[in-house]
């Protein structure tokens, strides 16, 4: 028997979001967090033309998509670095920091990936509670010792939804040292409309230890495509760029999200449609008696401790298939109004108060 890493055998597996069926064929998946659209007519029509060439291998520098990022946000190529998808990213970015002793921080419960990441790539993971579903970022900072080299901080956060405002993000940023790595993990950021969120890009500008993560798997559509991106100082995105396995980002992906890039205008209508939505969905759960935090992000958070299960098999027999984290609360994403519907049906049906 071949030997492997011990810590293979403590980490558990990530659990993607599943999709159910009810007993009359009724199917809505509302626990992956994807856009309810298919893509733009005109994206698919890059992507059909761009399958007469997936038998060569893609650019490996991702030329042409590094370089509308870069125009998109006026800043240089050098400060973009790209992935697939922004989790893996995340992953490249473990790497680059990552040393026997090393520590990394972020909120819990936040994005599930991190401590898988930090696992594998051999950190110390420092996990500090939220409070009321947010981060608490003054624990957070005072968690920094001279052995933190990472500290991630998800804005919205990943399954909570809960924003952090402009003033108590710049405050802990004044207490984090210049030689510890802040990633503002901002894949939900297209969907903010509160504004006193602030767009990280601000940050990374002023800072040069702060990066900022973002994805075309979202908003843009293309989570089957599996692309994200990086934003920092040249010497952040020139590390994440070398530990990229080549051709990570596939000619498909790179191309689809040129074009998506090239349609944001139209794209981002059907994000005013789900945000619309969100706000539907989250009145009507706190009508219901619900307690909803406030959320900018294509999810709303249910915490309800160990009826978590039940209450995401009750949501399946309707067809409607959440994120459960077992006992603590369930993320449903934001379908289209069917979707939402059903799944408000199976929420009243429930109640807020069922033992």
């Amino acid at each position: 028997m071949p030997h492997f890493r011990a810590i293979l055998d403590t980490m558990p597996p990530y659990k993607a979001g599943k999709a159910v069926v009810s007993a009359d064929g009724r199917s809505y998946k509302l626990s992956s967090n994807e856009s309810p659209y298919d893509p733009l007519p005109s994206v698919v029509d890059v992507i059909a033309e761009g399958a007469r060439q997936i038998n060569r291998y893609p650019d490996p520098a991702a030329a042409e998509l590094t370089e509308a990022v870069a125009r998109r946000y006026g800043v240089p190529p050098e400060h973009v670095a790209l992935g697939a998808g922004s989790v893996t990213v995340a992953q490249q970015l473990f790497e680059t920091v990552s040393e026997p002793g090393a520590e990394v921080i972020y909120a819990w419960r936040s994005f599930e990936a991190y401590p898988l990441l930090a696992d594998l790539a051999g950190a110390v993971s420092v996990r500090v509670p939220l409070v009321d579903e947010a981060h608490d970022l003054d624990a957070m900072a005072d968690a920094i010792t001279d052995r933190t080299r990472m500290i991630f901080v998800c804005n919205p956060n990943n399954p909570t939804g809960v924003a952090i405002g402009s003033a108590a993000l710049t405050a802990f940023l004044d207490r984090v040292p210049d030689n510890v790595l802040v990633v503002l993990d901002e894949a939900y950021r297209e969907y903010v409309r509160d504004p006193d969120v602030p767009d990280g890009l601000g940050f990374y500008r002023e800072r040069p230890n702060v990066c900022v993560l973002r994805t075309f798997s979202k908003a843009y559509g293309l989570a089957g495509l599996r692309v994200g991106y990086l934003i920092g100082h040249e010497p952040v995105a020139a590390a994440v760029r070398k530990v990229m396995v080549p051709f990570a980002v596939n000619h498909l992906a790179q191309i689809a999200a040129v074009a998506s890039l090239q349609a944001e205008e139209e794209l981002l209508e059907r994000v005013d449609a789900v945000v619309k939505e969100r706000t539907r969905v989250r009145e009507a759960l706190v009508e219901q008696g619900w307690t909803v935090p406030s959320t900018e992000a294509n999810f709303v958070w249910l915490r309800l401790g160990e009826r978590t299960l039940d209450f995401a098999a009750a949501c399946a027999v309707e067809g409607v298939a959440v994120r459960p984290f077992a006992g603590e609360g369930a993320r449903v994403s934001i379908g289209d109004p069917e979707a939402n519907d059903t799944f408000l049906r199976a929420a009243a049906a429930y109640g807020p108060h069922t033992p």
